[in-house]
């Protein structure tokens, strides 16, 4: 084996250099070719140039393609920029988005206030809902005013629509409102058009109950439910909400006020009937011994 191999080395080295001095030499030679300054020399090179030339495109074709792939990478790397760029306005174009919506609906709900129709001897007090203290057991919610704004026990509370509930304690600077919902809450309504009275009971679900209904026949899902005034808990004419049925077949009143977004409440002056002093000059005339003095009833 070593010899075969020594004779091996003995042929391939001299053919190397052969081919080496050969090489050298035609490189030489096309250097001097192109060095050359004459006019048939630069026929001589148009001519090779004109035949090897258009019969080497199929050599340029992995070098075009390499050059487009790195000219492509350039170009996703300028788009992954722009993309993360983009992203990251989307982000701040959302959190502006969200901030116009919350200002929106905010506009809206106070708009909504200053559009209800309400009985011009009323007037009313706007408080913001500072928190909202609900539970299974008790729905309330608190409010910015108080006493220094002259809110009073017992007033009624209304968003931009309908009835929310009543003033139930109150602080110096905040009040608590129970809502029509609350299991304590108890609303004499009237239903129209029929004109039957009810009383709203609120059971800690979100549409109240209708009970002490005089006659259920006349009276449809969809009907319009506002307060009463009996009792001179509430003023009479707000708007509560409407008649719907449960699938039990149980009257309820879905409620015209937005409960999920409570933020503007409007609280209702309102002075309820004087008490009645003298019941019994209002239900007949006076009797004749009753206009007598004591000692005039003692001498007889």
């Amino acid at each position: 084996m070593a010899k075969d191999r020594s004779q091996r080395d003995e042929y391939t080295t001299p053919l190397r250099r052969l081919l080496l001095g050969i090489v050298v030499l035609c490189l030489l030679g096309i250097f001097l070719l192109w060095r050359i300054d004459s006019p048939r020399v630069e026929r001589f090179r148009a001519r090779i140039v004109d035949t090897v030339v258009p019969s080497m495109e199929w050599a340029m074709v992995p070098v075009t393609a390499a050059v487009n792939l790195v000219r492509d990478f350039q170009s996703y790397q300028r788009l992954s920029e722009q993309n993360r760029e983009l992203r990251s306005e989307l982000r701040l174009m959302r959190a502006w988005k969200e901030a116009a919506l919350q200002l929106e609906q905010e506009n809206a709900r106070l708009l909504d206030l200053n559009n209800v129709r309400l009985d011009p001897r009323l007037t009313y007090i706007t408080g913001v809902v500072m928190a909202d203290s609900g539970s299974p057991f008790r729905q309330s919610v608190l409010l910015n005013v108080g006493e220094r704004d002259g809110i009073v026990d017992g007033w009624a509370t209304m968003d931009g629509i309908g009835l929310v509930g009543r003033i139930s304690g109150v602080g110096p600077d905040t009040a608590r409102v129970i809502l029509v919902t609350d299991a304590t809450s108890a609303i004499p309504a009237t239903i129209q058009p029929s004109g039957q009275t009810a009383l709203i009971k609120g059971d800690n679900n979100p549409a109240p109950a209708v009970e002490f209904l005089e006659n259920r026949e006349l009276v449809r899902p969809g009907d319009r439910v506002i307060t009463s005034g009996d009792g001179g808990v509430f003023p009479a004419g707000l708007l509560i909400g409407q008649i719907a049925a449960d699938p039990g077949g149980r009257l309820r009143v879905r409620l015209s006020a937005d409960f999920e977004r409570l933020e503007f409440l409007r609280v209702l002056r309102f002075h309820s009937a004087p008490p009645i002093q003298d019941p019994g000059s209002i239900v007949g005339p006076t009797r004749p011994e009753a206009a007598l003095t004591p000692d005039e009833v003692s001498d007889g």
